[in-house]
């Protein structure tokens, strides 16, 4: 990797003025977070963004907010309901780092955010992007940040080849953003960054459009889509699955998957390898009689990892233990709008309601 020494005072002046200059005009100034953009909210957005579109999140912004106000609220709320809001969204380590964080706050910051970078970057599920973000968006505070978005536009305009989730590119790349940040209005530089990188000099780039065109080496040299570079391909493994929509006259049966893990603390559908007979299996793992099965059409869902195919199997239940409180409950019409359900779970009980 070649050598790259932080660029002079004079270029980052210029390259914060150019940047600040096309956010005046550009930006976006009406994102709901930002009115008003308190530690709050600004936090709950950051979080809801990463690995997801603004327009995505926005709705998502909106009823969490609504029924989770501010940080007290949110710490004593019960983690289903978190994360029944955040169905929809995935990576629900997210939701699960958002409550426990919260009831950190309460418990040893009186309910606000602490003023130092560090404090902020060692609470639970935020790291000193997400902290830089929080105190630079909320309190002006002179943090740099590092998202995709700021990676992208940095590498690009100054040529840094490799993958920035190499610890190396990522050093060169916060380097950069240290090197360039403002120590005056650093809220909006952040926001321009982002916004800059979203809007503009996104994966298929409109350099024509791009303030910081005439300086950036990836334009002049005719290659910026080559920047950043791309995460090495690794073939992702497939995995199989049976899930089984075990039906009586209370709903559908789910169970609560472990603290750990795919979908943990989510409601899900009870799964069996495809080697086993669900008949079998529903009597010696859930102490359930099923009868009239027949299955429906697989679906395929993506994780980062791997693949799953799933192919689900629908059931009448005829007799049942007891069922073990807390760990299986029915879907229904009642309970539905509380529990958290992992977006493939969503789609299989869609169906099963407009299935003739």
């Amino acid at each position: 990797m070649t050598d790259m020494r932080a660029p002079e005072t004079a270029e980052t002046g210029h390259f914060a003025s150019r940047v600040l200059a096309w956010f005046n005009e550009h930006g976006r100034h009406d994102l709901p977070w930002q009115h008003p953009a308190t530690p709050y909210r600004v936090w709950i957005s950051e979080v809801m963004l990463q690995q997801t579109q603004v327009t995505t999140v926005i709705p998502y912004f909106e009823r969490f907010l609504e029924r989770f106000p501010d940080v007290a609220t949110l710490a004593a709320a019960d983690l289903d309901e978190v994360l029944a809001l955040w169905a929809g969204l995935g990576y629900y380590a997210r939701a699960r780092n958002l409550h426990r964080c919260a009831r950190v706050l309460v418990a040893e910051h009186g309910g606000e955010f602490p003023d130092q970078l560090e404090c902020v970057a060692a609470l639970p599920g935020i790291g000193r992007s997400t902290a830089g973000a929080i105190l630079s968006l909320s309190r002006n505070a002179p943090h740099p940040i590092l998202d995709g978005n700021v990676k992208r536009v940095l590498a690009r305009y100054f040529a840094i080849p490799g993958w920035p989730g190499q610890s190396a590119v990522a050093k060169q790349l916060w380097q950069l953003s240290e090197a360039v940040t403002p120590a005056e209005q650093t809220r909006d530089f952040n926001q321009a960054m982002m916004d800059l990188g979203a809007t503009v000099c996104t994966r298929k780039p409109q350099c024509h459009r791009c303030p910081l065109q005439a300086g950036c080496q990836a334009y002049t040299n005719g290659n910026p889509e080559d920047y950043p570079g791309r995460k090495p391909k690794r073939s992702k493994p497939k995995r199989q699955t049976l899930m089984l929509l075990l039906e009586n006259g209370n709903g559908v049966l789910l169970t609560r998957r472990p603290a750990q893990g795919i979908w943990a603390g989510l409601w899900s559908l009870p799964e069996c390898s495809r080697e086993q007979d669900p008949a079998e299996w529903a009597r010696e793992a859930l102490g359930l009689v099923i009868t009239d099965l027949h299955r429906g059409i697989p679906l395929r869902h993506e994780f980062t990892h791997y693949s799953l195919e799933i192919y689900p199997v629908h059931a009448r239940v005829e007799a049942a233990n007891e069922m073990r409180e807390g760990e299986w409950v029915w879907y229904n019409a009642e309970t539905a709008a509380n529990l958290g359900l992992p977006a493939p779970v969503q789609r299989l009980l869609r169906e099963k309601e407009t299935r003739p």
